[in-house]
C-alpha cells in the first residue's frame, strides 16, 4: 500500500495534531492508495509515531499500539461513521488484559473522532466476561470525541509498564457499560463525558485501583453526565478495585437512578474499602443525586475543596500536553 503524505504544515492546519510529524497515513476500505488494515498503517509509522487519518467505515481488527505519539483520526462526520471493532473475551484470550480492542500504551497517544467498540457481549451464546474496548496505558494521552462501547471493563485507564505514572484526558466522549466499565490507575480526568449503563442486574460506573495512599492517581469527571437503560438496576457511582480508589465527580449531571448511598463495597461482607477510598462529589444534580442519603465515608466538597479538583491543579499545572489551555 502507498502513504499518503502531506506538508506538516498542511497537516496541523487541517488536522489540529502537531507539525512535527511529516506524515500522514490514510487508511480506507474503498481507496486502492490507501491502508486497508489499520494495524498495518500503525506498523508502517516510523518510531517516532505520526498520523493516521480512517476514512468512514466499519474495521474489525484487533489493534496494538506500541509506539509513541501515534494519532488516530476519524474522518467522517461523527464518531458514528468509522468503527473499530472487535470480540474478544478475558475468558477465552487468557485474561482481561488481552481482550482489548485497542490496545494503546504508548505515550502521547491521541484518539479522535471514531468508536471502538468490544461486541462480546452481543452475542447471547458467550458466557459472560470481561472485555475491553479500549485499553490507554501510556503518558499524556488524549482522547477526544470518541464512543467507547461494551459491556463489562469497557475502558481500562491504567499505568503503564512498572507502575509508571500515567496521564490522561478525556473531553465528549460517550463511554457505555454495565459492571466496573472504566477502571484501572491512571491519573485519568474526563471532561464533559456521557457515562452510560447499558441494561444489566448491577451497574458500576467506576472501579479505580489505586493500591496505597501516596501512588498519584484518580478518577476525575467534571461536568459530565450519568445515564442508564430503564432496564439497568442497582447503578452506582463506583466501587474500589483497590483499597485508596480516588474518584470525584464535579458538576455532574445525574440522569440515572443511582442507589441512595451513590457508591458500594467492591465485596459486600468481605472488604471493607469505603473507609480508605476517596469518593467525593460537588454539586451534583438530577435524578440520582442524593446528598443527603449517600455513604457516610464519602464526602460532599465545598467550593474550596473542588477548587483542589480543577484540570489545573489536578495535572500540577503540568497540561502544555493537553489539546487547548484549560479554562479552570
Amino acid at each position: 500500500m502507498r502513504a499518503f503524505l502531506i506538508s506538516a504544515g498542511a497537516l496541523a492546519g487541517c488536522f489540529g495534531f502537531s507539525a512535527v510529524y511529516a506524515q500522514r497515513l490514510l487508511v480506507s476500505q474503498a481507496d486502492e492508495t490507501a491502508y486497508h488494515s489499520l494495524q498495518a498503517a500503525i506498523d508502517a509509522l516510523p518510531a517516532r509515531g505520526g498520523d493516521i487519518q480512517i476514512a468512514p467505515g466499519i474495521y474489525r481488527e484487533k489493534i496494538k499500539v506500541v509506539k509513541s505519539g501515534v494519532h488516530l483520526k476519524g474522518a467522517g462526520g461523527k464518531p458514528n461513521d468509522t468503527v473499530i471493532v472487535y470480540g474478544d473475551g478475558a475468558i477465552n484470550v487468557g485474561g482481561t488484559a488481552h481482550s482489548a480492542t485497542l490496545d494503546a500504551s504508548g505515550d502521547d497517544f491521541r484518539l479522535d473522532n471514531l468508536t471502538v467498540q468490544n461486541d462480546y457481549a452481543l452475542n447471547p451464546a458467550n458466557p459472560a466476561s470481561q472485555a475491553v474496548a479500549l485499553s490507554v496505558t501510556g503518558d499524556r494521552d488524549v482522547i477526544t470525541r470518541v464512543r467507547l462501547l461494551g459491556a463489562q471493563d469497557t475502558l481500562f485507564a491504567g499505568r503503564g509498564p512498572n507502575g509508571r505514572l500515567s496521564r490522561q484526558y478525556f473531553s465528549d466522549c460517550y463511554i457505555e457499560g454495565h459492571v466496573d466499565f472504566i477502571f484501572g490507575n491512571a491519573k485519568d480526568y474526563f471532561r464533559r463525558c456521557e457515562l452510560h449503563g447499558i441494561a444489566n442486574q448491577a451497574v458500576v460506573y467506576t472501579a479505580q485501583s489505586k493500591a496505597t495512599p501516596d501512588e498519584d492517581s484518580g478518577y476525575v469527571f467534571d461536568r459530565c453526565r450519568l445515564t442508564a437503560d430503564p432496564a439497568a438496576r442497582y447503578v452506582a457511582l463506583g466501587r474500589a478495585w483497590r483499597p485508596y480508589a480516588a474518584v470525584i465527580f464535579l458538576a455532574t449531571k445525574m440522569d440515572a437512578p443511582v442507589i441512595a448511598e451513590g457508591w458500594r463495597e467492591w465485596t459486600p461482607g468481605k472488604t471493607n474499602t469505603l473507609t480508605t477510598a476517596y469518593y467525593a462529589e460537588y454539586k451534583s444534580s438530577g435524578i440520582g443525586a442524593n446528598s443527603a442519603g449517600r455513604e457516610p465515608h464519602s464526602h460532599q466538597l465545598s467550593d474550596s475543596e473542588a477548587a483542589k479538583w480543577s484540570l489545573r491543579a489536578f495535572f500540577g499545572r503540568a497540561t502544555d500536553w493537553l489539546p487547548s489551555e484549560p479554562s479552570r
